[in-house]
């Protein structure tokens, strides 16, 4: 083979070769330019799920803060919160729970978001019903106090109104002594009207009857007469029958009683008390009493 025969053979060898490696090298940037491709696909679909499943963990962290608002006005309303209380701590959960950035567990999440989400709005619309239903026995119950403060007053009044009565009937019950008369007795009987000397008054005598009286009931009563000197002591003797009963709150003497039954006919009563000496001259009154109350009152005179 002559040198000039040698020669194009191997310039083509040659170009065959740069040929070859230029497809080679244009293969190589293809691959490279393509595996860049679905790496940035990739990364872009990974920064998308990433961003979503942050976003969904807002959404139920959101969820559970209005949870807890809406805990606390359903229970303040006395409705039931088991539900919420229930989801709650299924948010509560998962946002513990390290949950991978895929699509799979990002719909299931979404999933329960929305229904996280009409359970709030089913909430809504029962707080509603529950605030409608508190008004109404709201009402209700500011009704019923008005009816009982008004039943209240009405009690009060029928009270006032029957210790008013019962005071009048106690008043127009009381008994009154009427005629009422007052003597000396000497030593030998003989009756004195006043004025009279001390040394004639032996024994003294009060004579009275009492009232007919339609509202007092028949019944038993203590009658008690009051001897006043002019300075207003009580003649007061213990061994002759005086002694105390209570008039107005206070403690007082008496100088003599009598127990009767008193049965509304105008029964006369007749008190003798012997003082055991003299009656010093002056004014002397007399009181009749019986069950706290006064019942009639005289005077005579000592000289």
């Amino acid at each position: 083979m002559t040198a000039a025969e040698s020669s194009p053979k191997k310039s083509n060898r040659a170009s065959i070769i740069i040929a070859i490696m230029a497809v080679v090298i244009i293969v190589q940037f293809v691959k490279i330019y393509l595996d860049s491709q679905e790496k940035q696909e990739i990364t872009g679909q990974l920064t998308t799920t990433e961003q979503e499943l942050a976003t969904t963990m807002q959404q139920l962290t959101e969820i559970k803060a209005e949870l807890d608002s809406k805990i606390a006005e359903v229970q303040k309303l006395g409705g039931d919160i088991s539900d919420l209380q229930k989801a709650k701590e299924e948010i509560e959960t998962e946002l513990r729970r390290k949950i991978r950035a895929n699509g799979k567990e990002i719909k299931a999440l979404k999933d329960r978001v929305e229904g996280y989400e009409l359970l709030l709005k089913n909430k809504d619309e029962e707080i509603e019903k529950l605030k409608s239903v508190n008004k109404g026995l709201l009402t209700e119950n500011r009704t019923l106090k008005t009816e009982k403060n008004e039943l209240g007053d009405s009690l009060n009044r029928l009270s006032q109104t029957k210790e008013e009565l019962a005071s009048k009937v106690a008043i127009a019950s009381q008994l009154k002594a009427e005629n009422i008369r007052i003597v000396a007795l000497n030593d030998r009987g003989k009756e004195r009207e006043s004025p009279f000397r001390g040394r004639q008054v032996d024994k003294l005598k009060v004579n009275f009857n009492i009232a007919e009286n339609e509202v007092a009931p028949i019944e038993g009563k203590k009658i008690i007469i009051r001897i006043l000197d002019e300075n207003g002591q009580v003649i007061f003797d213990v061994a002759r029958g005086s002694g105390t009963f209570i008039f107005e709150g206070r403690e007082e003497f008496y100088t003599s009683a009598q127990e009767i039954l008193f049965d509304n006919t105008k029964q006369k009563l007749s008190f003798v008390y012997e003082k055991g000496s003299e009656y010093a001259a002056g004014n002397y009154k007399l009181e009749v009493y019986t069950d706290g109350y006064l019942m009639g009152k005289g005077n005579f005179i000592v000289k």
